[in-house]
């Protein structure tokens, strides 16, 4: 099936989520051949910085060893097998600073490019420990939008080769001078599918979020591009940006529906829009005629928000506006990352993994924006639980779907997932990806499905 054909209705099966063979599966056909995003580049602000990454069997130790260069190994001693950095208890990952890493069991150094530096009583291995042999393992590591991603395949090709078409759909939203403005993780009850697809699509909206509903109809779209995905909202054609992640209100009056929905969006979630937005779109009612037509509404909002921002030190990409609207409102990036692009903020979502039981995960969500120079908060990864207030309201309202979803397909009544084939193509295209790698699970055609 390839990604045209996604258009039509298709099902999907439940292995994928609820088998804990399937989970295990994973590690070898999928978490040791694709790109993961592993943290910040400003995480790593100097020589020595280092960070490592933990995905079920596998730890990766990623250092900077020079202004522009980062090496990653596996986090692991090549004398007896001991992990050289450990986790610290009660966090996601280490971090911190080494010139070098020493083994705790019986002090086997590394320096920051991997080479065994010091092995005590080397003699006694009569010359058969090479530097070829007692090199840390490496793992290809490289850069792009700001984040460090690693992948542990020898073969990997580029990541650029990788990340295409979203790489040069999103590079001008200059999403590497962005800042983490909050970043959260926590453990949910579900496979790290289901965590990812309650974010991937537009047709949830209106029923789990209703009261944006009187801001205006969030009827969305989803594209497939090859392993990767986007979505977005329908627009009127004289409001082709709304399509990406600017929204006007369209209710009676837009001036009124837009600061209401700004306003809102910004106290419930703390995302997606930004104190410069939301005050400007107070003021339309003050600036704009009470009959000003919708698409004066978003031009003059716009302009006098790029201007607010301009006068105090951050400034707005310049994309083309056919460009803006087809990059959508999200992207999501094989298997496991999701990119939710603006023109001053972005929105992001990861999902993992915990362990093999396949109805957990590990989920981080993290919140950027464009600062001015020198004013760029340091944030650090926050455990939040589900209930936690600094959630505020909206995020909860999805993790109230999550553990329900795999609850669900435990069921005997449940034949599968039948998404939306306009709505939430980013699924089908999701498990299309999954099967290539994993050699079962394709979706099927539901209309097949149903005549036998």
């Amino acid at each position: 099936m390839d990604a045209d054909e996604l258009t039509a209705p298709v099902t999907i099966g439940v292995e994928a989520y609820i088998s804990e063979d399937y989970a295990r599966a994973e590690r070898d056909n999928l978490w040791r051949k694709v790109w993961q995003q592993v943290g910040r580049v400003e995480d790593l602000p100097k020589v020595g910085s280092y960070l490592t990454y933990d995905i079920l069997d596998d730890s990766v130790v990623v250092v900077r060893t020079a202004d522009n260069t980062f090496r990653a190994h596996h986090n692991v001693c090549m004398h007896r097998g001991r992990r050289l950095v450990d986790m610290p208890e009660g966090a996601k990952s280490a971090c911190g600073h080494k010139k070098s890493f020493v083994c705790g069991f019986h002090g086997w150094t590394y320096d920051q490019d991997g080479n065994c530096i010091h092995i005590p009583e080397k003699a006694d291995w009569q010359g058969s420990l090479t530097p070829g042999n007692t090199h840390l393992a490496p793992v290809n590591v490289d850069t792009w939008g700001g984040w460090v991603w690693i992948n542990m395949d020898p073969a990997a090709g580029p990541l650029r080769d990788y990340l295409e078409p979203a790489a040069t759909m999103l590079d001008p939203f200059r999403l590497q001078d962005m800042r983490c403005k909050w970043r959260k993780w926590l453990y949910f009850q579900c496979n790290w599918k289901v965590a990812m697809e309650a974010f991937n699509e537009t047709y949830h909206v209106a029923t789990t979020h209703p009261q944006f509903n009187k801001f205006g109809n969030f009827r969305g779209w989803a594209a497939a591009h090859g392993r990767h995905s986007n979505i977005g909202y329908d627009a009127p054609k004289d409001l082709e940006e709304t399509k990406s992640k600017i929204r006007l209100g369209t209710g009676s009056d837009p001036r009124v529906s837009t600061a209401e929905m700004q306003l809102y969006t910004l106290e419930e979630t703390n995302a997606t829009t930004t104190k410069t937005l939301v005050d400007a779109a107070k003021r339309l009612v003050d600036e704009l005629p009470e009959d000003a037509a919708a698409d004066k509404v978003l031009e003059h909002w716009l302009a006098s928000a790029r201007r607010d921002d301009a006068a105090r030190g951050v400034i707005w990409p310049t994309i083309d506006p056919k460009h803006l609207a087809d990059s959508g409102t999200a992207w999501q990036i094989f298997p496991n990352f999701q990119i939710g692009q603006g023109l001053t903020t972005a929105l992001c979502y990861s999902a993992r993994p915990h362990g093999y039981d396949p109805h957990q995960c590990i989920f981080e969500a993290a919140c950027y924006e464009l600062f001015p120079k020198g004013e760029e908060p340091q944030t650090e990864w926050v455990y939040a639980p589900p209930d936690d207030p600094g959630w505020r309201s909206v995020l909860p309202q999805d993790f109230s779907n999550m553990a329900a979803v795999q609850q669900g397909m435990k069921s005997l009544g449940f034949g599968g997932p039948r998404p939306n084939p306009y709505m939430e193509r980013s699924i089908a295209n999701l498990h299309r990806n999954l099967a290539q790698y994993m050699g079962t699970g394709a979706p099927r055609q539901l209309a097949t499905e149903l005549e036998r």
